[in-house]
């Protein structure tokens, strides 16, 4: 039973994830189809900046979920060639979103918000590269799957933002708390998952 819902929940991040993935290419066209809603703002004034964080993300995200079931038997080369497109993905993504944040149009609580998600994003992703390069792979798999949960903060920001209304919030107000809320959520279930799988060790 545990087996059969283990499967099912990475069924519906990684359908998630590549369905984010899927829809956020619409920035990366010379016409954007569809409402590009806050973004438009940022294309405008900062197309490569932008390129650069969604085609990033697009990758981190498109990769990213496969990457918790390829770490054994045959499917290892494809992990290590895959994990170091999904790390200079991240890294790239981080750094465009962080210049992005820095010029948030919703205020320095929003800049304050993704700018710290694209800091730990970065870090999280470096740590992971490092101790997969010093051999410790507890440690790597660990800041790994941090990595990957700032990684899905992308999937939890869309699934947040209809709530602004429902809620009765002004939309600005909002949009100031999921800046915040749609990755430290994510770390906090992400680390409540590394507890369970390293049991009661210090988690480094």
């Amino acid at each position: 039973m545990t087996k059969t819902i283990s499967t099912a929940m990475f069924g519906v991040m990684a359908a998630a994830a590549l369905g984010v993935a899927l829809a956020s290419v619409r920035y990366l066209l010379p016409e954007p189809v569809l409402p590009v809603g806050l973004m438009a703002e940022q294309i405008a004034d900062w197309p490569v900046a932008v390129a650069a964080h969604v085609g990033g993300g697009v990758i981190a995200l498109a990769l990213g979920p496969f990457q918790l079931i390829t770490r054994r038997g045959p499917r290892r080369a494809w992990h290590r060639w895959a994990g170091r497109t999904y790390v200079a993905a991240c890294l790239v993504g981080a750094v465009a979103g962080l210049w992005l944040a820095l010029h948030a149009s919703a205020g320095p609580v929003a800049a304050a918000g993704f700018g710290s998600l694209a800091v730990a994003w970065f870090g999280a992703t470096v740590m992971g590269w490092r101790k997969a390069v010093a051999g410790r792979f507890d440690q790597h798999r660990r800041w790994m799957i941090r990595s990957l949960a700032l990684t899905f903060a992308a999937v939890t920001l869309r699934l947040m933002l209809p709530l602004i209304p429902l809620a009765g919030l002004d939309f600005v107000d909002g949009y100031r708390a999921i800046s915040f809320l749609s990755w430290i959520a994510n770390l906090a279930v992400a680390e409540l998952w590394i507890r369970g799988i390293a049991g009661p060790r210090p988690v480094s």
